[in-house]
């Protein structure tokens, strides 16, 4: 991650008042689409393009809620402007038997959600 997490919340809470500020999931990307989670991390891409992150590390947390700018192959980036952020995949979205799993800053996820998205 790149920036300061609380600088990109506050632009993601701008975000939110400004309509079509995120980016809708191409269908060749559809699979990244859902809830994902792993050891001590969240991840939640809607359709419409909004990411939500949250990711526990010992006693600290971070947390992210802003607009899908682009994929850059496997990877993603949320933000707007220079304010900015990349999640790097280096599994994409796979089925393993009848699980859905991808690896995202290297944490392995599985898909235990689709469609509605939940808050985290």
């Amino acid at each position: 991650m790149q920036m300061s997490f609380r600088r990109l919340a506050a632009i993601a809470a701008f975000c939110a008042l400004l309509p079509g500020c995120s980016n809708p999931v191409s269908p060749d990307k559809a699979d990244y689409v859902g809830e994902w989670r792993g050891p001590s991390m969240v991840l939640i891409i809607s359709q419409d393009g909004k990411v939500r992150y949250k990711r526990q590390k010992g006693a600290s947390s971070t947390s992210i809620e802003a607009p899908l700018r682009k994929f850059e192959g496997d990877s993603f980036n949320v933000g707007i402007g220079l304010m900015n952020t990349t999640f790097v995949v280096s599994k994409p979205p796979h089925l393993e038997g009848n699980t859905w799993k991808m690896v995202v800053d290297g944490v392995e996820l599985t898909r235990t959600g689709r469609g509605t998205v939940q808050r985290i």
